[in-house]
């Protein structure tokens, strides 16, 4: 297995955008180490900012579109988000749900290195997302995101089960963890049912000392 993956999204959480963004993206930059891949998930308005404020911690977009350059009003074009430093995306975001062939026509328009985390439900949905060979599929029941309580608590077996039918699905396609997520324990829980990584907003985003919380997260 590669570096497991700690990808915070900072939503639009006002301690997570603007200068507060770029005091975050600061902390998690002084955070980061060798044993884990530390990504930013930041708004399209941070792009520029965030991605020239770090060395060590990959920024990605919460959100592209499908579209080339021309009159799309309001979408986000994928070429410009690269060109403003996202190195990477997630995709059909519980909080951003998006159609199947919206998935398929975005992976089809990025560069072949450019990594794309497309977030699932449940199984199902983990497994027709399978189908299309993102880089990564995060399994997240909507239910529990933003909670006090992790997934890998509540339903340990939801991040097994997606775990299995998505590698049995397409063994390339790696698999991420969320909803919940806080801490140390429920990293390495989630690695112990078999995901690589967790995608996480309020544990880090809302937290009193949030070096504190990363580095707990990434020991």
């Amino acid at each position: 297995m590669d570096k497991p993956l700690i990808v915070v999204n900072f939503k639009t959480y006002q301690t997570a955008s603007g200068e507060s963004a770029e005091q975050l993206a600061t902390v998690m930059e002084q955070v980061a180490n060798r044993n884990y891949r530390m990504i930013a998930v930041v708004s399209a308005f941070d792009l520029s900012l965030i991605s020239n404020k770090t060395d060590n911690v990959e920024v990605w977009s919460q959100h592209l579109d499908p579209v080339g350059k021309g009159s799309h009003t309001g979408w986000l074009e994928p070429d410009l988000a690269i060109y403003r430093g996202a190195v990477g995306t997630i995709i059909n975001h519980a909080e951003h749900k998006v159609s199947i062939d919206h998935v398929r026509d975005l992976m089809a328009m990025l560069p072949e290195n450019f990594p794309i985390c497309a977030c699932a439900a449940d199984v199902e949905e983990a497994i027709a997302l399978a189908q299309l060979g993102p880089t990564f599929i995060a399994v997240e029941p909507p239910e529990l995101i933003g909670g006090d309580i992790s997934v890998t608590s509540v339903d340990p077996s939801i991040v097994s089960d997606t775990v299995a039918a998505v590698k049995s699905t397409n063994p390339k396609v790696r698999v991420l963890c969320g909803a919940g997520v806080k801490n140390g324990a429920d990293v390495k829980k989630a690695i112990e049912l078999g995901a690589e990584g967790v995608l996480l907003a309020s544990g880090v985003t809302k937290a009193s000392d949030v070096s504190s919380v990363l580095n707990d997260l990434t020991s």
